[in-house]
């Protein structure tokens, strides 16, 4: 990667965004805009239209006469698989451009952000592009005089709400297997940072996918969030965020069609090291990453780590002093670790939680503090916090910032129990060389995703979901497919 590239770009004004709706640029129906301001350095960056329910509503009737008419749903698979792939080719040319776009909107590590957001997008879109004409019908055991047939069709019209963090990745686990199967698109990007997935919707009507079956809807989710929610035309909702609104999100499916909710909410995942782990130094180096990387802003962050007392404190030094070695700093720099916090009430609700921890008994060993304020940015020292016990509030609820809660633990079952004693159950991970105790917290542990000896990293061919209060369904993988499909049966009487 090249700094002088990067600073370029940065350099470059970033014009008005508005919606697109039936392959068209469209301001919000009562003209608003709203100003995106970059965490950076408290900036405003541009704007974007501040949509309306109308705006929604006619976005949503684009997606649908697109589907209806068949002109996207009704093309060959082969056609599809096509449009995909240059959409996918389109978005690896456009690559830095879309990560620097998208660091200047949302604050992410430059280093990260390439790979995680241009680079997993690319790589999604077209993964599910090779795997759409390959997904065949099934045909039933059934009786000689008949013949029982098993369809899958697209349901028809998506509508995806995707958060601030990773936009163009998470944008793309929607995105991809919900046009792979034929079906429209509404998306709604976080108010906070919407630039990257807009342009990647650009990307692909210019990759040739026909107007109205992408449509992207920016503003604030109490609004057009909601009116995607209430609709009767929407099909299928998918949804990405906070436990809060993806409870408010089933309520407006059960206030109007009963439409399929698919969430991916919240995480508190545990990173649980015994004291025979192969590699203490990798171990924390790797919790380090796991936790501060994004700020903590990842919703599979190991952001408790729960480690064996006999070596507790020698670990938790280990962890500090690779946590203390990660540059704070201009994300847009390749010799920063750690970038900024998406926005100021991010950052104000994760300082609270420093405060909460230090009343509730835990003792602040590293961090705790707002950095770099004269840059004008949200900044915050990497975070970590001991003697959390089980029920602190630090321990049960999600602080998406880089804040790290550490409690020890005596023997395997009693980190079993540690680290099922939250309402969520995202991701976890535990470190040890004993092959069976490796197997027993994989069963043991209640969680959608369960690392060994890593954290983080799972790629594509694999499922991410959550049990408890972490979702339903899955995103990422073959499985993903099922939720933008319908099942319908053909009996036939020979």
């Amino acid at each position: 990667m090249d700094q002088s590239k990067i600073d370029a770009l940065r350099a470059k004004s970033v014009p008005a965004f508005a919606h697109l709706i039936d392959g068209k640029s469209v301001g919000a129906s009562d003209g608003a805009v709203t100003d995106i301001v970059s965490p950076i350095d408290g900036k405003v960056l541009t704007t974007a239209a501040q949509g309306t329910a109308a705006d929604m509503d006619a976005a949503i009737a684009s997606a649908r006469a697109a589907f209806e008419d068949g002109r996207w749903a009704g093309q060959a698979p082969a056609a599809r698989k096509k449009v995909l792939i240059k959409w996918a080719d389109l978005i690896d040319a456009h690559a830095l451009e879309l990560a620097v776009l998208g660091v200047r909107d949302n604050g992410t590590e430059i280093n990260m952000a390439l790979k995680a957001e241009p680079g997993s997008a690319a790589a999604t879109i077209r993964y599910y592009a090779e795997s759409l004409d390959k997904i065949y019908g099934e045909i039933a055991a059934t009786p000689s005089d008949i013949l029982g047939l098993i369809h899958k069709e697209p349901v028809g019209v998506v509508g995806a709400i995707i958060p601030w963090n990773f936009p163009m990745m998470i944008g793309a686990w929607k995105l991809g297997p919900a046009l792979a199967m034929g079906n429209s698109v509404v998306v709604k990007p976080s108010e906070t940072a919407s630039l990257s997935l807009m342009r990647m919707v650009e990307l692909a009507l210019e990759a040739g996918l026909p107007p109205g079956v992408l449509n992207a809807v920016t503003g604030e989710g109490a609004v057009v969030g909601k009116a995607m929610g209430l609709s009767m035309d929407v099909d299928v909702l998918v949804f990405t965020g906070s436990g809060a609104t993806g409870r408010r999100l089933m309520e407006y499916a059960a206030q109007s069609n009963m439409k399929r909710v698919y969430l991916e909410l919240g995480g508190k995942s545990p990173n649980i090291v015994f004291a025979d782990a192969p590699n203490l130094a990798q171990a924390a180096q790797v919790a380090a990453g796991g936790i501060f990387r994004n700020s903590g802003q990842v919703c599979v962050a190991g952001s408790r780590l729960l480690v064996q007392a006999s070596i507790h404190d020698e670990f938790v030094a280990m962890v500090s002093d690779a946590s203390a070695a990660m540059r704070v700093g201009d994300p847009l720099s390749l010799d920063t670790h750690i970038g900024a916090i998406n926005s100021q009430p991010q950052l104000d609700a994760n300082l609270g939680f420093v405060e909460t921890a230090q009343a509730e008994g835990g003792q602040v060993v590293l961090g705790g503090n707002r950095i770099l304020q004269e840059t004008g940015g949200y900044y915050m020292a990497p975070t970590i916090v001991t003697g959390v016990t089980p029920d602190a509030t630090l321990a049960q609820q999600e602080v998406f910032g880089p804040i790290l809660g550490v409690t020890p633990f005596e023997t395997e079952e009693d980190a079993i129990c540690l680290a099922n004693s939250t309402v969520y159950g995202l991701a976890g991970a535990a470190w040890t060389a004993d092959l069976g105790r490796a197997h027993r917290m994989v069963r043991g542990v209640r969680t959608g995703v369960m690392h060994i000896n890593t954290y983080g990293g799972a790629d594509g061919t694999v499922p991410l979901g959550g049990v408890g209060q972490s979702g339903n369904g899955s995103d990422k993988s073959l499985h993903a497919l099922e939720k933008y499909i319908n099942l319908k049966t053909a009996w036939i009487k020979l």
